[in-house]
């Protein structure tokens, strides 16, 4: 029966054996992949029930001879094994004997066979040059300034963009996720946990900003104004919520708001999460609809987040920046929020996305988010990761794709099983690279994946070939296949990266070079003729060596902030994404221009 349950597995692209982080084979439990294989509605239960689905299969091939979505690169052609027509995006319609023409404008297409309706996107061969510049990896809610309302917000991305550019010579801001999460409490506090990946966080709104304030009566705007709350030692997100929830319920105009059906689904599960709480599979199943009058308010929010986000962005190329704004997309989503209440076919809902047992955790993690399932993936026409690509890149200058690796595979851990015991689910990688490049060259905007950790050779290879950058963290530059692992000069870094000192995720500068690694880095710092007594200072000079095209330092590294935002494995035992940065925005920039100075240089 193995044998056979591994046929099929390989059928839906489910390992059956992996390569761990030490290069050695892992053969997975069968009960696993059984398990796995139960979430896209595949019995392995039985011998007989294995065979059944392996006789569906065969006939599901003789039928359906061409994948539901085909993914081709530009000026290159493809078989489609007889006659079809081929529908392009502008109109246009004509018949082909076999092969699809090597001329087919980029786009989304359509291809349609004597038995099948395919999807047809045709995107660039690879993306343009990134130009090299430096910037920030900024965590909007830390960078308060004396107007916020208890943390950072769109406007405060504004000046951050402007200012840096202006007098700093930065040509790109790298933002944490700005995704929504549910509106209830506790706000979830993690950028990498919303409720959804294709709607907006409305507590980055700037309250006073928007043009309903500015035309209400004086007596509203002060009642708003007296709703503001302090700018405390650790962001309160359920306090900086409610004020500005009441404060916008005073400003909401009322009457219908432009939606379309998917606004609208986020709005409704908004609405009823007020109601009945942010996980819709424990809602009642009799509930009433939601309040008219509620869905309206929350997609005018959104249409208040986009306006602001359009002013961000606006504000980055008047300023000059080289690039501008970067947004981050978060790996998943809640497994009860509102992309999977507005499509729930598209996810293994009962699955959780997260790693393997390797160095850094000898369990395995578990994140708690649910995957795409690869086949509704390909049978939407990759809809949903369409949908996602283009929710943020109407407002950004680029993409940084969280867990790039996840465009090839993810660990799926089956439902009652610890992280240990889960298994690596296959996508298409070609397709989704493709998609990717597809919307990031249409919205004019550069890719970066963050590839650090256990990643297969491939993964960077490739992201190279598509004109996307990799990651490079400064800690992290190691001849991992030299005896005692040296460090690797800046000057050897890849050129087609992303470079940083750290990360959300590790200790700041400060912190780590005052530990027991700092020492290492004091023979690099004077081989390459820099200062190492100040190794903070030495790492921005490091880091303005290097040839890749973004180098970004963030602000907490360079105020020498101690305290990372963001510790792995913890709940209440650090205040993840809850610390602010040690001074406003408006004492920022004076206060970095000399530990920036290297990075300013750069190039000249």
């Amino acid at each position: 029966m193995e044998e056979s349950v591994a046929r099929l597995a390989d059928a839906w692209g489910v390992a059956t054996r992996y390569e761990n982080a030490d290069q050695q084979e892992v053969v997975v439990d069968t009960a696993v992949v059984i398990k796995v294989l139960a979430q896209f509605g595949v019995d392995a239960s039985t011998e007989d029930s294995v065979a059944r689905e392996l006789a569906k299969i065969e006939q599901r091939r003789a039928v359906e001879t061409l994948p539901p979505t085909i993914v081709i690169r530009e000026y290159e052609t493809y078989d489609l094994r007889g006659p079809a027509t081929v529908e392009l995006e502008d109109g246009t319609v004509f018949d082909v004997e076999r092969h699809l023409p090597d001329s087919l404008p980029l786009g989304w297409h359509r291809v349609v066979t004597a038995s099948q309706t395919i999807t047809l996107a045709v995107a660039p061969r690879t993306l343009p040059d990134v130009p090299h510049t430096w910037g920030w990896m900024l965590q909007l809610y830390a960078a308060r300034s004396k107007d916020s309302w208890g943390m950072g917000d769109f406007a405060d991305l504004a000046t951050m963009a402007r200012r840096s550019s202006l007098e700093l010579d930065a040509g790109v801001v790298l933002v944490n996720p700005v995704q929504a999460p549910a509106p209830t409490h506790p706000v979830e506090r993690s950028p990498y946990s919303p409720t959804s990946r294709r709607f907006v966080n409305p507590l980055y709104l700037r309250v006073t900003d928007t043009a309903e304030f500015l035309q209400a009566c004086p007596r509203t705007r002060q009642l708003i104004r007296d709703l503001r709350p302090a700018n405390q030692d650790l962001i309160d997100y359920d306090a900086i919520w409610d004020a500005k929830k009441q404060a916008l319920e005073l400003l909401f105009p009322g009457g219908e708001i432009e939606m379309d059906a998917d606004l609208e689904a986020f709005a409704t599960y908004c609405a009823l999460a007020e109601i009945h709480g942010k996980d819709w599979r424990e809602w009642p199943a009799d509930r009433a609809g939601a309040p008219a009058e509620r869905v309206a308010f929350y997609a005018w929010l959104q249409h208040l987040c986009t306006r602001q986000l359009q002013d961000v962005r606006l504000a980055a190329h008047e300023a000059g920046m080289a690039v501008g704004v970067i947004h981050d997309l978060p790996v998943g989503v809640d497994p009860g929020g509102a992309d999977t209440f507005a499509d729930p076919e598209a996810f293994a809902i009962d699955v959780a996305v997260g790693a393997p047992p390797d160095a850094f955790s000898a369990d395995g993690q578990n994140w708690g988010l649910p995957p795409w399932r690869p086949d509704k993936l390909a049978e939407t026409g990759y809809l949903p990761f369409r949908q996602v690509l283009r929710s943020v890149l109407k407002h950004a200058d680029g993409i940084r794709i969280d867990h790039v690796a996840g465009l090839w595979r993810l660990w799926w851990i089956p439902p009652g099983e610890p992280p240990s015991r889960g298994t690596y689910v296959h996508y298409d990688a070609d397709a989704m690279l493709g998609v990717l490049a597809l919307e990031a060259y249409r919205a004019g905007a550069v890719v970066v994946g963050e590839d650090l950790g256990t990643v297969e050779p491939v993964v960077t290879k490739t992201l190279a070939e598509n004109g996307m950058l990799t990651s490079a963290v400064l800690y992290f530059q190691r001849d991992y296949y030299a005896e005692g692992h040296p460090l690797v000069p800046p000057s050897q870094w890849n050129p087609k990266a992303m470079a940083s000192i750290s990360t959300h995720d590790l200790p700041t500068a400060a912190t780590f070079f005052a530990g027991p690694d700092g020492p290492d880095f004091d023979a690099l710092m004077r081989q390459e003729g820099i200062d190492a007594s100040d190794r903070v200072a030495g790492a921005h000079e490091l880091l303005a060596q290097a040839p890749c095209a973004l180098v970004l330092t963030s602000p907490q590294d360079a105020l020498r902030e101690t305290r990372q935002p963001n510790v792995p494995g913890t709940i209440d035992e650090h205040p993840n994404w809850r610390i602010p940065l040690p001074v406003a925005l408006e004492d920022f920039f004076p206060r970095v221009r000399d530990i920036t100075r290297p990075l300013r240089s750069r190039g000249r």
